[in-house]
């Protein structure tokens, strides 16, 4: 049973995130998606002005005429929203933040009559939450997420974060072509492989999640640190210059979504997905 104050913060963010799907995907939803509007359907021979790229080779080759690929429209699209729960994200404003994105796209993909699913990944992965569709779905959804990120449903302790880990298990679970948002601090290294063989075989996008007061580090003091995934507890001189934190991520910034607590997200998703969508 859910007790009133997390009750009311689904509803508010249910209320918000139904109104920023419209402002965000503007009845365009799935021109935003690359892809995945169709799946194969039959073979037949080959006729003057069918496209030379749907030529099946290998029918071809051992028929001896030639073949091409049909295809049908595929209208159902899957959804899968992997969110980074380490203890780096479990501050306020992050959380927030990462939870009104997984509600905007969430709510955006069962309106559409698509399927989401859902991966919670610390340095393991924490929880799966299959493919469905529906809005009850999408509520269970929030309702877990704000669970792990209030320490409800779990003993509560530090966790660090692996990205590559929770990409190699989604590639174990889930074959069929997908729409892949991963939303994450990115605060962790060795995951650059795994990202690309995502890649090619979904539509991956990487939303990237900042607090700049926390992640910049002034300049002209000696500053103690506690690190809120290890606990370790770390001095730096930092007397020349302003240092940045996790500045630079080392993938393809055309599916990269940078968004600070300080941004206004709706505007910076809308930007993004008007630029793919050309």
């Amino acid at each position: 049973m859910l007790d009133k104050d997390l009750l009311k913060k689904i509803k508010n963010i249910e209320i918000k995130s139904n109104r920023l799907s419209d402002e965000i995907f503007s009845g365009e939803y799935h021109s935003f998606f690359k892809g995945n509007g169709m799946e194969f359907s039959d073979i037949r021979r080959y006729s003057p002005g069918d496209e030379v790229k749907n030529i099946d080779w290998k029918v071809t080759a051992r028929q001896r005429k030639a073949y091409i690929k049909q295809f049908k429209e595929e209208r159902e699209m899957n959804f899968f929203i992997l969110i980074d729960i380490s203890e780096s994200n479990n501050f306020n404003d992050k959380k927030d933040l990462i939870a009104e994105i997984s509600a905007v796209l969430a709510f955006s993909a069962i309106k559409n009559n698509d399927k989401v699913g859902a991966i919670f990944f610390s340095d393991e992965v924490e929880k799966l939450i299959p493919l469905k569709k529906g809005k009850k779905h999408t509520l269970s959804l929030m309702e877990n997420l704000f669970k792990y990120f209030e320490g409800n449903s779990h003993e509560k302790k530090l966790k660090k974060t692996s990205i590559k880990s929770a990409l190699e298990y989604f590639l174990k679970i889930q074959k069929r072509r997908s729409i892949v948002f991963l939303i994450s601090d990115f605060f962790d290294e060795d995951y650059e492989r795994q990202i690309k063989i995502v890649s090619k075989r979904h539509d991956l996008i990487l939303i990237k999640i900042s607090d700049k007061s926390k992640e910049v580090i002034p300049k002209g003091a000696v500053f103690n640190f506690i690190d809120s995934e290890t606990g370790e507890v770390m001095t730096l001189e930092n007397l020349k210059s302003e240092i940045r934190l996790n500045d630079f991520i080392d993938v393809d910034k055309r599916n990269l979504v940078d968004i600070s607590t300080e941004d206004d997200y709706v505007k910076k998703l809308s930007l993004f997905f008007r630029r793919r969508r050309r």
